[in-house]
């Protein structure tokens, strides 16, 4: 028989899409897969194996075994592509880094009172954009408005001398202010606060695309208050101040006070706008930062006169993603009204989890209940409990385990160069690379066939096991749940460490209260595989 007679013939072994959707391998799919993703996955493997028959494989099959080995084949392909489509992320990971506001696994932890205030908003209908009292079309903005004020401002606050706004994130924050109030004008800002801010996304791009002409004042190290002054002209909008959150210039520096910029662009009639970026509401000089280190605050800043001021809500404010513009009402009217802040207007869940955030300020209770901060304000002897903790849990053949000192760093944009003391598990493996050991902790992928651990962090059901609560428990304050353990045991959550001279470092600062427990076991589990 010739080769392309041989080809035809064992073309036509293949079985049809047909007949695979009936293989019982394949029928353990369905459940997971709609019918049209199934037969799209089945006619891509067919092709597979139809272009491998024309490419000449499969041409000593025998002709008795030939319909039975093509169909094993395509089976194989099937399963082989089905496997990512039941991996749905984002995953939950365990971030033993040490770094607080991690932005590669999305900033800031949500506190648990954010966390129902988004399983509440998303479970059904809220009044997001309704009045309850009048029946009347409302404004998302008005849920966060007066926390804003009562943040923000003094206790004589009002909706005439304070009001704010929240949309995506900062950057955002920055493009719609300034495309309200500078587009086709300048906008003065020193060459040192020219940051790139993440992602190759830098402030002068973020300017252009307003449509403000930026007019650079000073140089990289020394701006003087002169500088803004000999730049303003009838074409200037706006002064515009950025907070360096992301690196920090030393040595041979001058820069001039937000009150200064604020003083010097009410004389001129323009507003003085100031990006702080990182949101910090509490003092972080309490937390053993020096004073040289800290960061501005926005309710300082508004103080000192600023006219807007825009931070970020996932940052040390540990809330969602969002940009806080707040500032003059005039000013924040014009804002809210431009076309763009409609399409950069948080959703419904966001404004829950930023309105639930703020509370804690409110409330004065974000210390205890903000997880960014109790990360932040951890003590040296309760890390270093944790970490002997978890050190005495794994002594494992084939690694050697031990508790070192370390530091943990802030991260996401914030407090550049300040590190705070901490307890490192270090895990230095005998029988495999560092490397390999880090690889497979991140590699754990969740079992699709093991409880959901979102669904489980955010069930409304108050019966349902929850795994978020019980990351948010200690072992010494409240039992945890046997039935929420079993189910935690089921779900295998990928772990983020560092490596330092071929040793796996943990902190224990970053890890949640209740993961505990979970990273020994991730630890073991990969420790083990082969």
């Amino acid at each position: 028989m010739s080769d392309g007679k041989s080809r035809e013939a064992t073309l036509r072994g293949l079985p049809s899409v047909d007949q695979l959707m009936r293989h019982p391998d394949i029928q353990g799919l369905r459940g997971g897969l709609s019918s049209e993703v199934l037969t799209r996955i089945i006619r891509d493997a067919l092709a597979e194996v139809r272009s491998a028959v024309l490419a000449g494989a499969y041409r000593d099959i025998p002709a008795g075994e030939l319909r039975g080995s093509l169909t094993g084949w395509v089976v194989t392909g099937v399963l082989a592509r089905s496997e990512g489509f039941s991996d749905i992320g984002p995953h939950a990971v365990i971030n033993a880094t040490g770094v607080v506001l991690h932005t590669n696994l999305g900033r800031a932890p949500l506190s648990d009172a954010a966390r129902q205030a988004v399983a509440t908003s998303g479970a059904g209908y809220s009044d997001l954009e309704y009045r309850l009292d009048s029946g009347a079309r409302g404004s998302r903005h008005d849920h966060l408005a007066k926390l804003f004020r009562d943040v923000l401002g003094t206790p004589a606050s009002t909706p005439e001398t304070l009001d704010a706004i929240a949309v995506n994130n900062c950057a955002g924050a920055l493009l719609l202010t300034l495309a309200e109030l500078a587009r086709g004008r300048e906008v003065i800002v020193s060459r040192g606060h020219l940051v790139e801010i993440g992602g190759g996304f830098r402030v002068p791009d973020v300017m252009r695309q307003s449509g403000a002409t930026l007019v650079e004042v000073g140089t990289t190290n020394r701006t003087r208050l002169s500088d803004y002054a000999n730049a303003i002209t009838p074409a200037t909008a706006a002064i515009l101040k950025v907070h360096p959150g992301n690196f920090r210039i030393v040595g041979f520096t001058e820069d001039v006070a937000t009150a200064d910029l604020a003083s010097l662009a009410r004389k001129h009639g323009v507003p003085m706008i100031e990006d702080i970026g990182s949101g910090c509401l509490l003092e972080i000089t309490d937390f053993g930062v020096p004073q040289a280190l800290r960061e501005p605050r926005p309710q300082e800043s508004l103080a000192a006169g600023a006219s807007i001021v825009m931070f970020s809500g996932d940052k040390l404010l540990g809330g969602p993603q969002a940009g806080i513009i707040a500032g003059e009402p005039a000013l924040i009217a014009r804002i809210r009204h431009h076309p763009l802040a409609r399409a950069l207007r948080l959703d419904k869940l966001g404004v829950a989890a930023l309105a639930a955030t703020l509370g804690h300020y409110r409330r004065g209770d974000a210390l205890r209940t903000v997880p960014v901060w109790q990360m932040i304000g951890a003590t040296s002897a309760v890390l270093a409990t944790r970490a002997t903790a978890i050190a005495s849990k794994l002594g494992m053949a084939g690694s050697k385990v031990r508790v070192i000192s370390g530091v943990s760093a802030i991260g996401g944009g914030s407090l550049p160069g300040v590190t705070l003391p901490t307890s490192l598990v270090a895990v230095t493996p005998l029988e495999i690379s560092a490397e390999e050991l880090s690889t497979r902790l991140r590699n754990h992928h969740p079992n699709p066939m093991a409880p959901d651990v979102h669904a489980l962090r955010y069930h409304p059901n108050p019966m349902a096991p929850d795994v978020h609560a019980l990351r948010s428990r200690t072992s010494s304050s409240v039992p945890v749940d046997p039935e929420a353990s079993r189910l935690q045991d089921a779900v295998t959550i990928p772990v983020v460490a560092r490596i330092e001279h071929d040793t796996v470092l943990l902190d224990p600062r970053t890890v949640m209260p209740g993961e505990d427990d979970a990273l020994v076991r991730m630890i073991r589990r990969a420790s083990l595989s082969r």
